[in-house]
């Protein structure tokens, strides 16, 4: 037990687990940070939901905690979205959705080491403008026509996981964000009320930030 609480002493004392002693954390970060997204939709009632390319864009800053944990706190431009291929009796076909959203993850950030870090925290996202284009034939329902951004709910909300490497000013990395709000609002008709498109955002990011502060 001695042993114990002398090892606990000694790793207080070097900085590990009480940021104000020992090594002092980085200085803190701001900079631009911008990604490639693959984006899908989680969707139930449906064939098939498709990956579409969008991107992330916007700041970041890096707010050090300890020498091993910082919070990193993002405003972004975000392009989500999926193919989605309907058979049923609401919706015949193949449609297009285009989401765009500003998003904010709030993040934690752990580094491993000089340049590996984990990443993890929530996001919440506010749907700013929509795209509804028809893909295939379209016999029961058309997307163009009967969708607009008032059939999708505004807000949307999740968490995100990724990683990265940092290289002097340059974090690159991938990072996955699982929405937790289903995007679409009921609606109703004679056959019962049904959502279209009844989906959780899905994106994979692949992502380059530079510090320029």
């Amino acid at each position: 037990m001695k042993k114990v609480i002398l090892l606990v002493g000694l790793l207080f004392a070097s900085g590990e687990f009480f940021p104000c002693s020992g090594h002092a954390p980085n200085p803190a970060e701001i900079g631009i940070t911008g990604a490639v997204n693959l984006s899908s939709l989680y969707t139930t009632g449906a064939l098939k939901s498709d990956i579409i390319p969008g991107y992330f864009a916007g700041l970041f800053a890096k707010i050090p905690v300890s020498t091993i944990f910082a919070f990193r706190p993002e405003l972004l431009l975000s392009s989500k979205g999926s193919t989605i291929t309907y058979n049923n009796l609401q919706a015949d076909g193949s449609v297009n959705f285009n989401l765009t959203y500003v998003e904010i993850p709030l993040l934690c950030v752990i580094n491993i080491g000089k340049q590996l870090n984990i990443q993890a925290g929530p996001y919440v996202a506010c749907l700013i403008d929509s795209k509804v284009t028809n893909k295939a034939n379209v016999n029961l329902f058309d997307f163009e026509q009967n969708m607009n951004k008032d059939n999708f709910n505004r807000i949307d909300a999740g968490i995100s996981v990724g990683t990265g490497v940092d290289i002097n000013t340059i974090t690159m990395g991938m990072r996955y964000n699982l929405g937790l709000t289903r995007i679409g609002k009921t609606r109703t008709s004679p056959a019962g009320n049904y959502t279209i498109p009844n989906s959780l955002n899905g994106v994979i990011s692949f992502y380059l930030s530079i510090s320029v502060l």
